[in-house]
């Protein structure tokens, strides 16, 4: 059986990009391996406050919460993957024997003049497996 990894942080065009990639697993027979990734802020051993416990909670948080949004029974195997490192090293090892890769067109970042995000366009440049960007529903987004 093959699989297909499809990063997830909560925004509208990772929950576009997952349920394009679950799609495609099932129609392929493939597993579905959903990443989110968090990293620490650079220069600080807490962000706001929260230790590191609390951040991997909220990391498995979303994670939890991307999944729900397929239903209780996607007809699918799922293999959910809390990264803690740089989402785009995250996605691009993952894609190593990968059948496919699907990443939003954007994601949480503050540049929304922005037709890729920086994530989706070094997964562009970078994945070993070929790789699907799912553009936002509206294309002014």
């Amino acid at each position: 059986m093959g699989r297909i990894v499809v990063g997830v942080d909560g925004s509208e065009h990772s929950h576009r990009a997952l349920a394009f990639a679950a799609e495609e697993a099932k129609l392929r027979g493939s597993t579905l391996h959903v990443i989110h990734s968090w990293t620490f802020p650079p220069a600080t051993l807490e962000a706001d406050g929260l230790p590191h416990a609390d951040l991997k909670a909220a990391a498995e948080l979303v994670l939890d919460e991307a999944i729900a949004t397929l239903g209780a029974e996607p007809g699918i195997e799922i293999q959910p993957e809390i990264a803690n490192e740089l989402a785009a090293q995250a996605l691009i090892r993952a894609s190593e024997g990968a059948e496919l890769l699907v990443v939003g067109s954007r994601g949480r970042g503050g540049f929304k003049g922005l037709l890729l995000g920086s994530v989706s366009q070094q997964c562009a440049h970078h994945a070993r497996c070929p790789i699907v960007i799912v553009p936002p529903a509206d294309r002014s987004a």
